[in-house]
Parts: C-alpha cells; structure tokens; sequence
C-alpha cells in the first residue's frame, strides 16, 4: 500500500514563503517523476511543478522564478519551495507520484489527500 503525505500548509500574507513536502511511503520499487499539482475553488486542477528522478524540473509559467522543486530520494520526499506569494496561489495543493510497486508492475499514478495554501492580500 502507497501513501503520500503533504504537509507544510497554511495562511500566509502576500509576498510570503511556504514550503510544502510530501513524503511517500510502502511497497515501494521505484518512483519516477513527482510533482505538485493545484486546484482553486471553481477551477480545475492543474500542473504547478514536478521533478523527475534524475532531477529535471517542469514548471507552470504562472509560477516560474517564484517556485522551486526538488526531491530527496533517500527518503521519497519531494519539495516545494513557494516564495512570493500571490492570492492567486491559494488552491488546495495535491502531490503526486508515478510509482513501481515492483519490477514486474507497471507505474502508477499515486496521489495525496491535498493540503491548503491560502495567500491574504
């Protein structure tokens, strides 16, 4: 059984820093890309930023220069650094994960139940 866990959520004021983290955990043989993905009340989710295994970063342009990513592979943990915020940034903030639960398995997309930034101007 695959868990993620997102924590590092919260209110923070315009022009702020949080940093979210989710840790992945179980039967575990291999985890490709992670990545974190948003959706704000009446919108659809959405891609923000993710990581592959080997360390090559995607990001939306909405977030560019602002945001960074990165993983701990050591530990399945992958990172996101959220400076300069803007109260177009509150969304509830999902990680996710494309995971092999073993060699013979296909990966699979694995998700967390979310946390909420919210951003006051």
């Amino acid at each position: 059984q695959v868990q993620l866990v997102e924590s590092g959520g919260g209110l923070v004021q315009a022009g702020g820093s949080l940093r979210l983290d989710c840790a992945a955990s179980g039967s575990i043989f291999r985890i490709n890309t992670m990545g974190w993905y948003r959706q704000a009340p009446g919108k659809q989710r959405e891609l923000v930023a993710s990581i592959t295994s080997g360390g090559s970063t995607n990001f939306a342009d909405s977030v560019k220069g602002r945001f960074t990513i990165s993983r701990d592979n050591a530990k399945s943990t992958v990172y996101l650094q959220m400076n300069s915020l803007k109260p177009e940034d509150t969304a509830v903030y999902y990680c996710n994960a494309n995971i092999r639960v073993a060699l013979a398995m296909p990966a699979v997309d694995y998700w967390g139940k979310g946390t909420l930034v919210t951003v006051s101007s």
